[in-house]
């Protein structure tokens, strides 16, 4: 019997899901679980595939930080396990346990307990919008790097391989990581299509795959 696993590069996804779907319910992690589900079935419709072909879908992601780090600029002590987006964080792998066909597979948050400057206060300061002098706690964000969750979704996808428990892998994301993976499955006679969510790949990329399908709207 034909089957198909989903396999969702959670950062990826949820970076992409504000410029699909805009602010509204993008921090509902209920709304943001049934849309990744549905995101799904929509791909074994566009396939032409039934829904009881779909093996399961796997979600990475990576547990929110949860220490305390002294502001870089004011000097207050900020505490990132009770902030919004680490509730978000738990809540929404507790709504993605609950999904059907759904295995939540969470790496690691690497963190060296240092600051960065956040990309557009950098862009600011090299267009002169922003001064030095004008830097405060909100021009940074923590230093930190998933880590494992590449390595997970390679594992994943040699072992549908090579126990021939698909015969098609679908993978929800936007970069390169994946290529030595896609070309192992492909080499295994497994359909490895790709879906960017409409974000913009290198052109070389199309060679490695066997299909380019986004099934969410397309930003405007």
């Amino acid at each position: 019997m034909q089957r198909t696993a989903i396999l969702v590069d959670g950062a990826f996804f949820l970076a992409r899901y504000r410029k699909v779907w805009g602010e509204r319910d993008a921090n509902d992690a209920r709304t943001v679980a049934k849309t990744a589900f549905g995101m799904a079935l929509e791909h074994l419709k566009t396939l032409d595939r039934p829904r009881d072909s779909l093996y399961r879908i796997f979600f990475y992601d990576c547990p929110p930080l949860e220490k305390s780090f002294v502001r870089p600029v004011s000097g207050d002590i900020v505490d990132f396990g009770r902030s919004g987006a680490a509730a978000f964080r738990r809540e929404l792998h507790e709504q993605l346990r609950r999904q059907r066909k759904m295995a939540l597979r969470l790496g690691r948050l690497a963190e060296r307990g240092e600051w960065k400057l956040k990309v557009n206060a950098m862009q600011q300061l090299r267009d002169g919008s922003l001064r030095w002098d004008e830097l405060g706690d909100e021009h940074y964000e923590p230093d930190m790097r998933q880590t494992q969750v590449d390595m997970k979704i390679g594992i994943d996808i040699a072992a549908l391989a090579y126990k021939r428990q698909v015969d098609q892998i679908v993978l929800v994301a936007g970069d390169a990581d994946f290529i030595p993976a896609a070309k192992l499955a492909r080499r295994e006679g497994i359909d490895f299509i790709l879906d960017p969510m409409w974000h913009g790949i290198a052109s070389d990329l199309h060679e490695h795959i066997d299909g380019l399908q986004s099934v969410c709207p397309r930003p405007s």
